[in-house]
């Protein structure tokens, strides 16, 4: 670890690494971190009488404390205080990713799906798997609710230690780019890195798209170099995505493209689509393979590829991948059907971005029979710029709309709703379908479910698996396929 300064004595024992002040007990190691809302060096004198048994403090911070005469106290000064509690962490649980397969998945969107079906296609061939992310923490007999789609620093090497007690062999993750660029995932070295795809989002935390990418190619270039472990490196990445060239030129490991409309080394041809699943064909460096899925869209096809990818990167066979992709129905939240009997189609998706949602708009319109309807809307506290880019794919690709609230958190419910509008309000009246505002989410959805006729897919996007609502500061109950269900039942007892 890179240190400025080190004083005191250093000769003590570890028991505990944080830096969450509240958590300092006899025997912790204080990392004091500068975070959006409070600087934890202000808490430098406070944790030593909690009976901190040192701490590291950031060099430059102007919010260090004296050490109140403590002479002997252990202070060590680095450049990055986040990077720092990230190594610390990892040491403290035996630097758990050495013991570990790490396959790491970033990207905007595709990043659920992809290690889901990863997990699934490690498991059926004998490997023990651990998978982070948005959905959960899944691992052994353990399942947590995520509280990030990456962990915490000190939260993660934990797992990441748990994992290898408990006999697990791989670890799959969702990356995001906060946790690298937070360096959440330092004291990881990664074996499989993936790359989905990069569209606009997260641009209140990383300012501009520039920045958004380079936190994104960070996991392969910085976490990726053989200090712990001797196996084969390999990166998977999607060269359809305008992103790929520069990725594909910082990347420091062996790289295998993949793609549907650009030639890659795991290529897709002849897709078939339809609502009851996905047929294609895939050159490989391995082989040819021939795909059966139960997955739908060409969304799908390149989460598939990523995953044939990993599998192959792992060593598995052709045919076994071809097997069980074909065993794979659909992971929670995404493109989740909602089915009571009713005579049209009902889809629930996380899709929370201009490019989701138009991917998603892309599958119903190649398999609807009747109309697409559409219920969405934007969260609040999070990239405003997406709002009415959202809004005008959705009534461009849309037969009818209805915009709602989200999870607003601590913004107003109707701004949101009118940032959406003016995307919509933009475009020429004849380019854009009917729509309706309604704020109330689940009278949104009941009011989509209530004029869907006979053939009509009715869309559901934005929330998908969680089953929450976020208005102020307050976290309520709310799950759409709850929703959803009990609105089709009533529909379906009426008639």
């Amino acid at each position: 670890m890179e240190v400025t300064a080190a004083e005191g004595d250093l000769k003590v024992e570890v028991l505990d690494v944080t830096d969450d002040s509240r958590l300092v007990r006899p025997g912790s190691l204080f990392v004091a971190i500068k975070g959006e809302h409070v600087d934890g060096h202000r808490f430098v004198s406070q944790v030593q009488g909690q009976g901190a048994v040192g701490v590291v403090v950031e060099a430059l911070s102007a919010n260090v404390p004296p050490a109140q005469g403590k002479s002997t106290f252990p202070c060590i000064t680095v450049p990055n205080s986040r990077k720092a509690l990230g190594l610390l962490a990892a040491r403290l649980h035996q630097t758990p990713s050495s013991h570990l397969t790490m396959i790491g998945v970033t990207g905007t969107n595709g990043k659920t799906t992809v290690t889901h079906l990863a997990k699934s296609l490690l498991e059926d061939n004998g490997y023990s798997v651990g998978l982070l992310g948005t959905v959960g923490y899944i691992f052994g007999s353990h399942r947590r609710v995520a509280s990030h789609t990456t962990p915490g620093a000190v939260q993660l090497q934990a797992m990441l230690g748990e994992m290898v007690e408990e006999g697990a062999d791989v670890a799959v993750m969702e990356v995001s780019s906060h946790a690298l660029a937070m360096d959440r995932v330092a004291g990881c070295e990664f074996d499989i890195v993936v790359f989905t795809n990069l569209t606009q989002d997260h641009l209140d935390y990383h300012s501009t798209f520039e920045q958004y990418f380079l936190a994104k190619q960070r996991l392969f270039t910085e976490f990726v170099g053989n200090t712990q472990k001797t196996r084969p490196k390999r990166a998977v990445i999607n060269h359809d995505d305008p992103a790929a060239a520069e990725l594909l030129k910082a990347c420091r490991i062996p790289v295998w493209t993949f793609g549907i409309h650009q030639s890659g080394d795991i290529q897709a041809e002849h897709i078939q689509l339809s609502m009851n699943g996905t047929t294609f064909s895939v050159k490989t460096p391995c082989g040819l393979l021939h795909i059966h899925s139960q997955l739908v869209g060409e969304h799908n096809v390149s989460n598939m590829l990523a995953a044939i990818g990993i599998g192959l990167a792992m060593g598995l066979a052709p045919e076994v991948l071809e097997r069980q992709l074909a065993s794979v129905t659909n992971v929670p939240g995404r493109f989740e059907r909602i089915q009571e009997g009713q005579p049209f189609t009902v889809v629930v998706d996380y899709a929370h971005t201009e490019d989701a949602l138009a991917r998603l708009l892309a599958a119903a319109k190649v398999i609807k029979q009747g109309r697409v309807i559409t219920v969405f809307g934007c969260g609040g506290d999070r990239d405003p710029g997406k709002r009415p880019k959202m809004g005008s794919v959705a009534v461009r690709e849309s037969d009818v709309v209805f915009l709602t609230s989200d999870n607003p958190r601590t913004e107003n419910p109707d701004v949101i709703l009118q940032q959406i509008e003016q995307g919509i309000r933009a475009l020429p009246v004849q380019d854009r379908c009917p729509y309706e505002v309604i704020p109330d989410r689940a009278q949104a959805i009941k009011r989509a479910i209530e004029v869907a006729k006979p053939g009509d897919f009715v869309l559901i996007a934005g929330k998908g698996h969680e089953d929450y609502q976020i208005v102020g500061t307050e976290k309520i109950h709310f799950d759409d396929r709850e929703v959803a269900r009990e609105v089709i039942r009533q529909r379906m007892a009426r008639a």
